[in-house]
Formats: C-alpha cells, sequence, structure tokens
C-alpha cells in the first residue's frame, strides 16, 4: 500500500468523515454510543476543519486526526490534545494511523505546542501499542471511568514533550 497523503481537512470534507466515523463505530474506542440517524455533522463548534488533518489513499479519505486544546487556558496553550484518531479497517496495519500521528505532532509544534497528549481507552491494547512507539508514556489511569457496552473501562492519559 502506498504512503497516504496527508493534508487539512476541509468543510467538504464533513460528509465523508462523518460517514467513516459511522463505519469504524465500536467500544474498542468509542465513548459515545453507536451513532444514529439522523447523523451529526462531523465539523462542529468544537471541531472545525483546520484542527483536523485527513489520511488520503487514492483521492479517498481513510483517516483522520484532530488536535485541539486540552484546556482553554492561557496557562496551558502549549499543550495540544488528540481528540480522535480513526483509520477506515481496510487502511489498518498499513502505517497510515502511525503517519497521521507524526503529521498531528509535526503540526502541534508548527502551533508552538511544546507537549501533547491524549486519552485512549484501557482495553485498546493496538492503539496503546502505536503510541507507545510514538514516545507517548502513561501519565495517568482513570479507573472504570467510562461504561460501555456493560463493561467499566479505564481512561488512561498518555502524553509526550515535542
Amino acid at each position: 500500500m502506498p504512503e497516504p497523503y496527508i493534508r487539512a481537512a476541509l468543510p467538504d470534507d464533513d460528509e465523508e468523515l462523518s460517514a467513516l466515523d459511522r463505519a469504524i463505530w465500536s467500544y474498542l474506542h468509542a465513548v459515545q454510543p453507536e451513532p444514529q440517524p439522523p447523523y451529526d455533522p462531523f465539523f462542529s463548534g468544537r471541531h472545525a476543519p483546520e484542527d483536523t488533518l485527513v489520511a488520503e489513499l487514492d483521492r479517498r479519505i481513510v483517516g483522520y486526526v484532530r488536535l485541539g486544546f486540552a484546556y482553554n487556558i492561557a496557562s496551558n496553550a502549549h499543550v495540544r490534545q488528540i481528540q480522535g484518531l480513526a483509520v477506515a479497517e481496510e487502511a489498518r496495519g498499513h502505517g497510515v494511523a502511525r503517519t497521521l500521528l507524526r503529521a498531528v505532532m509535526e503540526e502541534a509544534r508548527g502551533r508552538g505546542a511544546r507537549r501533547i497528549r491524549l486519552g485512549v481507552l484501557g482495553h485498546n491494547a493496538p492503539a496503546r501499542r502505536l503510541y507507545e512507539s510514538e514516545g507517548f508514556a502513561v501519565e495517568g489511569v482513570l479507573p472504570g471511568e467510562f461504561l460501555l457496552g456493560g463493561e467499566y473501562v479505564d481512561d488512561v492519559i498518555m502524553g509526550r514533550a515535542l
């Protein structure tokens, strides 16, 4: 599989990104219930196109990563937070997530960040391995933070310097 093309999201990507989210939904990584019609737009007041990077293969979006502030206060402006990373099922295992992760870290640096953090569900071993391999370390665990599909799941906070 060729290396994905990474670019900033555009407002016109809304429908394709929303469809990707619905297609890959799973309690392995999602803390919200499975989306049901009518579907919410992908971009909202909290998440704008300029805060999202997309991965394309053959002009088709196969993944995305969202970047935001950990807290919206001046004393924490040097920290960015990954607020979603997703890859289409057929593109998994081909480096798309790793490419997106590296691109978003570079984007965060370009925006003046000195640190980056994220939350990952404790039972999502593949994602945790990826983050660890890219220098993220566990900085905290919120035990039983989410009730997903009848099971209590930890929220694992990971971070690294940029």
